[in-house]
């Protein structure tokens, strides 16, 4: 390949351009990981940022640049034209173009440095990358680098420098590749890089590796980069692993959502609590649209059906909310049209004086109220109070005549308990009996004559006087039934039986004594004993 020169003024500033070597104040050793600071020249597109690890800023010296009026070398006359070199075989002549073009960023204050000032190149070279063992020089400055199958292939020269600097720099292109790598290598071990990330950073690499224009090892890079597909997809794998599990996680809360909406929605109108519930409602729909903006994305299947359902119980609980209210409000018309009738006919009867009847139609009219049902709650209210006023009014007046008819009671009680003194004193027995019903007949008559009493003594003192009545009629029933007839011949007539009975049993016992039958003696004395009692008896009950 001819080392024939791009001529400065030929060139844009171009991504493949990179800045000399001698503008590197440090140059990393053999096998360091860290790309240099200076942008290489490359055949695609910069390494983003964050993959690159970040230097501490040094003192800048002053780039060192090739002369710009170095005059291109012309071909041999009499030979074709060489062709031009390949990308990766930068040129002094790009340098000085691109630090004219594009000046270098500041490192390590706000303010950007100063032009830089050409300066001659400097003659301390870098220590060599060990990655320049795997290349060599042709004599006419073709570098190649050494594949692993013993063959070779060419990266491109480098005109105006020695054999050792154009190694140096294909080696330091291979170096910044394989230390991307190792960077991508890092990422996936030790962060939590995402697979969509880490897939574009393996296909930038290997869109930079490609025919890279380098000197290294590019089997072991190739390994590398062969690891590297393996850790994307087994990041890629645990990812989707991940996702499928946040999915189902994502399907059973919305499942429990449309579970529970359903559950609303076939509840009995009549247990429903609407006001918690038609909330509840409300607040489920806020948690699906939640789910959606920040949950994962469900299959459209499985998302629509969960839709339709979860729609589907939000239309029935408005219907049955609807119908529930609807015939609410026709019942609570009713009741209001039921009680009105009520009102007024208590109304009507607040006035009575009739306190018996009326209390027991206030009553009637209480059990209607119950049945009615409730009105609207404004209506039922007012209802309510005008029946309670109403009802207040009967019983306030019926309480104010009680009050003065207990105040009566009391003086009647006491007239009732002299009474009761005297019937409790009078003798009841036989001898005097005519006397005491004469005396008893005269205290009822003055008891009926004395009033009510108050109502918390009435069946005390009418206890009292009924046990004196019960005792004078037990005497009366008594002597009546000493001085019966027909009871009396009865018991005449059973004494004369039982005698009767006794002569034959004796007759009997004196025959079988006579006869010497012992168990028919003993059986005959038995009854005759038994007889004889029951003959004693009769004869007293006679007497």
């Amino acid at each position: 390949m001819s080392e024939q020169p791009a001529q400065p003024q030929q060139h844009e500033p171009a991504e493949d351009a990179v800045q000399p070597q001698a503008e590197q104040p440090a140059p990393p050793e053999p096998d360091q990981a860290t790309p240099e600071a200076e942008e290489p020249a490359t055949e695609t597109a910069e390494q983003p940022e964050a993959e690159t690890a970040p230097q501490q800023p040094e003192p800048e010296a002053a780039p060192e640049q090739p002369e710009p009026e170095a005059a291109p070398e012309q071909p041999k006359p009499g030979k074709a034209e060489a062709p031009r070199p390949t990308p990766g075989a930068p040129t002094p002549a790009m340098f000085a173009a691109r630090k004219a073009a594009v000046p270098r960023p500041p490192q390590g204050g706000d303010a950007a440095p100063a032009a830089p000032t050409p300066a001659p190149p400097s003659a301390e070279p870098g220590p060599p990358s060990d990655s320049v063992r795997h290349g060599r020089v042709d004599d006419d400055g073709t570098v190649h680098v050494r594949l692993a199958d013993g063959t070779e292939r060419a990266v491109g020269s480098y005109p105006g420098a020695s054999a050792e600097e154009a190694l140096a720099y294909f080696a330091r292109k291979y170096d910044e590749l394989r230390a991307a790598a190792d960077l991508l290598a890092q990422r996936l071990a030790h962060t939590d890089v995402s697979a969509h990330d880490a897939r574009q950073s393996l296909a930038h690499l290997k869109e930079q590796i490609g025919e890279a224009h380098v000197v290294g090892d590019l089997a072991a890079l190739e390994s590398t980069v062969a690891g590297l597909e393996e850790s994307v997809a087994a990041r890629s794998a645990a990812e989707a692993a991940e996702r499928a599990e946040a999915k189902a996680r994502a399907t059973t809360e919305r499942e429990a959502l449309v579970v529970e909406a359903e559950t609303l929605a076939a509840t009995e109108p009549a247990k429903v609590q609407w006001k918690q519930a038609s909330a509840r409602v409300r607040d489920l729909l806020e948690e699906w649209k939640a789910h959606q903006r920040s949950g994962p994305r469900l299959d459209k299947d499985v998302e629509n059906a969960l839709w339709k359902r979860f729609s589907h119980a939000r239309t029935a609980f408005d219907k049955m909310r609807k119908t529930w209210f609807a015939q609410l409000d026709e019942e609570h018309g009713q009741a209001k049209s039921v009680k009105t009738k009520l009102v007024a006919e208590a109304e009507a009867l607040s006035t009575s004086t009739d306190w018996g009847a009326t209390a027991g139609a206030f009553k009637r009219l209480m059990q209607e109220w119950k049945r009615a049902g409730r009105a609207a709650r404004s209506d039922d209210d007012a209802l309510w109070a005008r029946f309670k006023a109403a009802q207040d009014a009967f019983f306030d007046a019926k309480d104010q005549v009680v009050a003065a008819e207990e105040a009566e009671y009391v003086e009647n009680l006491k007239v009732k308990e002299q009474l009761l003194e005297e019937a409790e004193a009078l003798p009841v027995d036989a001898e005097h009996l005519d006397s005491t019903k004469a005396a008893l007949r005269r205290i009822q008559d003055r008891w009926e004559a004395a009033g009510k009493v108050p109502r918390a003594d009435v069946r005390r003192v009418e206890g009292r006087l009924r046990a004196v009545e019960q005792k004078v009629r037990d005497v009366e029933d008594h002597q009546w039934q000493r001085t019966d007839p027909e009871l009396a011949a009865r018991a005449q007539s059973m004494v004369d039986q039982l005698e009767r009975g006794v002569q034959g049993l004796e007759s009997d016992l004196a025959a079988a004594q006579a006869a010497g039958d012992e168990k028919k003696v003993a059986r005959l004395t038995s009854e005759l004993e038994t007889k004889r009692t029951w003959l004693e008896s009769a004869r007293g009950g006679l007497s």
